[in-house]
Order: C-alpha cells, then structure tokens, then sequence
C-alpha cells in the first residue's frame, strides 16, 4: 500500500509541473494586467512601464515562469492590481467561503445521493425505484441558474408575501448579515441554505443513478453468490461485499466534484452573490487582474490533480487487488 502511494506521488510531480507552464502560459496571453490602467485616463505611460517591471513583464517568457513560481511555492501572490490587497488573504477567504459551501452540498449529496442510489438497487422497479428515477431525470435536466432563480423568487419574494413577514425564512444573497458584528451560526445557515440546495440537486441526482447502476452491477457478481452459499447475512453480504465495491465507479465522480470546489461554484457563486472562487474569478477575470488570476488556476489545477490521487488511493483501500495492479 506504502508504494502504491508514493508511486502516484511520483506520478504526480510532473503533471502539475507541466500544468503550471500552461496555466502561466494561457494566463499571460489572455490576460493584459495594464488594459485596465490603459484604459484609465488618468494613468500615465510611466504608471503602466512601472506596473510591467513590478510584474516582471519586461523580462522574458522563462524568466518570468521562473520567478512567479518560486514566489508561488512561498506563498508571495503580490497585491490585486486594482484593489492593492494582498491576494493571498483574498484567495485564502474566498477559499475558506467555498468551501463551506461546496463540502455542504457535496456531503449531503453523497449522504442522499448513495443512500436513495442503494434502497433503488436492492428494490429494483418498485415504486421508490421509479419515482427516484424520474426524480433524477429531472434533477439532471434542470439548469442551475433556472433553479436558482426560482429559488430566490420564491423565498425571497412570494413566501416573503403570504407570510406577511420582513425577513424570508432563507436568504437570497450573501452568506450574512451586515449588520452583524459577530458570527452568528443561524444566520450562517440561513444564507447557506438555498446556494447549497441549488449545487446538491444536481449532484444527488448523478450520484444516486451512478450508485443504482453499479449496486445491480455488483448485487449478481459471483462472489456475491459465493458470500451467500457461505451463509453470510443479507446485511453483510449487502454493506461489506456489496456497497463497498459499488463505491468504487462513485469515487471518480467524487473527486471530480471535490477537485472543482477550489475553482469555485461560479453559476451559484454569482446568483447568490456568495464570495467565494467562483465569484472572485469572474471579478478578478473582468479586471483582468493578472495577479489574481494565475495563482486561482494553479489552486484549481493542484486541487484536481491531489482529489484524483486521493481517488486513487480510496480505490485502493476499497478494493484491494488495485494497489498490486
């Protein structure tokens, strides 16, 4: 198991080696970091000339490769170029925000998710099996935006109206109140809510269908027959012999969706106006803010690449025979 390990960490080194050199690459031939002070009228030639030597920008390709990873790798992400904070801290809050959100939506996806995805397996064209089935259909065809609109017209306008009352039981935007000067959990939850439904709707629908294709798969293999003639219970045949291998197709879709919540949740970020990746992107790409953009990416790619070696591994405690593969 050790080796199986440290041979995807080898493995990994290099891919994200590689994706860095393209993400710099893409970054600084989409991205003009002086359009902005270009297009101020009030910035002089000898502003926009000091912003390129404080980015390195008069220098050339590999060098300036070079020095932005090494500043990189020691947490040295230089200030917004138009709001002269530090990007580390903007990045690392909107992080934190996303976080929150996306392990909210991701967990109680997967609780759901592989819950109603194994009672469809074991009651395969029963009534919970068809209505879950049609459900999923329906999760899966619906837009996030449209969802989320609906949402927030309903919570926020309609149910606000029939209610007669001042405050929506859930918030439509943000993830708190202004007004406060502290934490508050209840008001946390509150703006949490509605976002979160909106990113667990679709995903309960993958995973319930991926989790009742692979049990049907799983449920007449031979050694689950085998682990019946044994005399084993119905229960231990199903949770140690059966859910477990069935998990494996799941892990790939999961840590695809782990692996995304670093680049933010950007449709449900922006409706909801919650601060997180996904809304710092589309603000830092609309700025063409070259120093916010290029360590985002990096985060993005390094957390598909270390989800996807994390997968590999719980592929390899679910089922043994991968880690001598």
């Amino acid at each position: 198991m050790f080796r199986y390990i440290v041979r995807r960490l080898i493995f990994s080194i290099p891919v994200l080696l590689i994706a860095s050199i393209l993400v710099f690459i893409a970054v600084r031939h989409i991205a003009d970091p002086t359009a902005a002070l270009r297009n101020n009228p009030r910035a002089r030639p000898e502003d926009i000339a000091r912003v390129k030597r404080s980015l390195g920008l008069d220098q050339s390709g590999y060098h300036q490769y070079t020095t932005w990873l090494t500043h990189f790798l020691k947490g040295d992400w230089g200030e917004s170029l138009i709001a002269q904070r530090s990007v580390f801290k903007d990045i690392k809050d909107a992080l934190a925000n996303s976080i929150v959100l996306g392990l909210t939506g991701v967990g109680v996806s997967l609780i759901l998710g592989v819950g109603i995805g194994i009672y469809s397996a074991l009651r395969q064209y029963s009534w919970f099996d068809n209505v879950s089935t049609t459900g999923a259909f329906i999760g899966l065809s619906l837009p996030n935006f449209f969802f989320a609109l609906s949402l927030q017209l309903f919570f926020g306008v309609y149910l606000v109206r029939w209610l007669h009352s001042s405050n929506p039981i859930f918030y439509t935007s943000g993830m708190s109140d202004p007004n406060l000067d502290h934490f508050d959990l209840l008001d946390h939850i509150r703006h949490l809510v509605l976002p979160a439904t909106v990113l667990a709707v679709q995903i309960i629908a993958i995973y319930s269908r991926l989790m009742r294709s692979s049990m049907l798969d799983v449920m007449h293999a031979d050694y689950i027959r085998t682990a019946r003639a044994k005399g084993l219970t119905e229960r231990r045949v199903v949770f140690r012999h059966g859910v477990r291998n069935a998990l494996v197709p799941l892990m790939t879709q999961l840590g695809i969706d782990l692996g995304l919540i670093a680049g933010g949740l950007i449709i449900t970020e922006t409706i909801f106006e919650w601060p997180g990746m996904g809304k710092y992107f589309i603000d830092a790409l609309g700025n063409g803010d070259y120093p916010q953009i290029l360590p985002w990416m990096m985060i993005v790619v390094g957390s598909v690449v270390i989800f996807n070696l994390l997968v590999d591994i719980a592929y390899a405690v679910l089922d043994p025979r991968i880690r001598y593969a």
